[in-house]
């Protein structure tokens, strides 16, 4: 079973080397079950039993199932798209000595650099296309080893093992080919999107790493693949959400963008995207504002993004009494300072649940001397109120472009999300909650 799901979460991820891949690959899924998509430029015409989806700037997706009897509020997993990479600058050839064709790149989210050196890369993204009046979007992947970022000899940068401040100006720009390669990168996009390279007015195009998933460990037990963070918990949320039956409310799955870089955009988390959403399916049920307000507080959100395992090498980085260990279960991530949303309401119905679905669960938190980072639920919270608890998967290598985590646990996350979409969470009065 779980050697079979990871089979599948690998060849989601390898498919998806951009956050627009990841959105169509989930489209079609959604598609292949019978989900309709809609558009946010038009009116919505649903029904109840239907099933829907809409996306907004095709790097994030809102999908959704309306019960045929009346929900008592909406189920809501929310998870990201995008991982930290570099993006590709415009005007991007850079020549060096006559000699060398680098690309010009910047970073995207907070990354560990030095690990993305040496390593087969490739360029994925979309391009828009100028196609007669119109402009259209076409995605682009060249799958194959394409791009690598050399690192320096260690005879020429002795104290590089005591310790290097990387620029990412000068340290990190991938090298792309001989003086031969110049004024061709943009010519090899232009025919991966079958057009032509001046027809091609914007694009939005990234580095990603072209190693393949591995299991592995002396029992299998791990799994390294990149972009776990956070497209491990995306694919668990669209399972879990495809195999719920008889939802017991409005159910919700929700992927959205730049989470790495503070979700401060139209697509992100802290956008109207999930409340305009939420708002047009009441609206095409007939309901008013009202109602819109008293479905929120019987809803529940998990914000699904991966956390902190305990490193083998590094015990001392983590709290002394909330561990977290890979194939341990589902992490509950809690925060006194709302980094992450959880409390005691949202951790209580979150273990409930688990306990239903019999999958273990565990905590975690930063040391009390050290930061931590945030993520969706407390962003997506300012937008729309309800209780939320904040969750992942144990993983190590966080923010790398390999990271690690449980062979085991992509498994159990799917039953949780399961079995959450098919519990009725109901408010009796503030602080008092029927779980069923």
């Amino acid at each position: 079973m779980t050697t079979n799901i990871n089979k599948q979460l690998f060849d989601f991820i390898e498919k998806s080397p951009s956050c627009f891949h990841a959105i169509d690959n989930m489209k079609k899924e959604l598609t292949e079950h019978g989900f309709e998509e809609l558009s946010e430029a038009d009116s919505w015409k649903l029904v109840r039993g239907g099933r829907y989806f809409v996306t907004r700037n095709l790097s994030s997706l809102i999908a959704f199932h309306i019960p045929k009897e009346d929900g008592s509020g909406f189920h809501i997993t929310a998870s990201h798209s995008d991982s930290p990479t570099f993006k590709i600058k415009e005007n991007c050839e850079i020549e060096k000595e006559q000699h060398y064709i680098q690309l010009n790149v910047e970073k995207y989210g907070g990354m560990s650099m030095a690990p993305w050196l040496d390593r087969p890369l490739s360029a994925a993204g979309r391009v828009l296309v100028k196609d007669g009046s119109s402009v259209q979007t076409r995605l682009v992947s060249i799958n194959r080893d394409l791009l690598l970022i050399p690192s320096l000899a260690i005879h020429m940068n002795k104290e590089v093992n005591d310790g290097y401040k990387f620029n990412a100006q000068t340290d990190l720009l991938p090298l792309y080919g001989s003086e031969n390669a110049r004024g061709s990168f943009m010519k090899l996009i232009a025919e991966a999107a079958d057009t032509e390279e001046d027809a091609i007015l914007g694009n939005d195009l990234f580095l990603y790493l072209r190693m393949k998933g591995s299991l592995w460990g002396a029992d299998d037990e791990f799994i390294s693949c990149p972009r776990l963070d956070d497209l491990q918990c995306a694919f668990a949320s669209l399972k879990g959400f495809l195999a719920a039956e008889s939802p017991a409310a409005i159910s919700v799955h929700c992927t959205l963008d730049n989470e790495e870089t503070g979700s401060g955009t139209k697509q992100g988390a802290a956008s109207t995207f999930l409340k305009d959403t939420l708002k047009r399916i009441l609206m095409g049920l007939g309901a008013d504002q009202e109602a819109y307000h008293t479905m929120l507080a019987n809803s529940f959100m998990l914000s699904a993004d991966n956390a902190h395992a305990v490193h083998p090498s590094h015990t001392d980085k983590t709290d002394p009494t909330n561990r977290p260990y890979m194939n341990h279960g589902v992490v509950i991530k809690y925060n006194a300072n709302q980094k992450y949303t959880t409390d005691g309401v949202s951790a209580a119905i979150f273990k409930s649940i688990c306990e239903k679905a019999d999958v273990p669960c565990q905590t975690f938190l930063n040391r009390s001397d050290m930061a931590g980072g945030s993520t969706l639920g407390n962003i997506s919270n300012t937008q729309v109120p309800m209780n939320t608890v904040d969750i992942g998967l144990a993983q190590l290598a966080m923010h790398t472009p390999y990271e690690t985590a449980g062979s085991k646990d992509t498994a159990f996350l799917i039953q949780a999300i399961k079995e959450f979409y098919q519990t009725e969470i109901r408010c009796r009065h503030d602080g008092s909650y029927t779980i069923i």
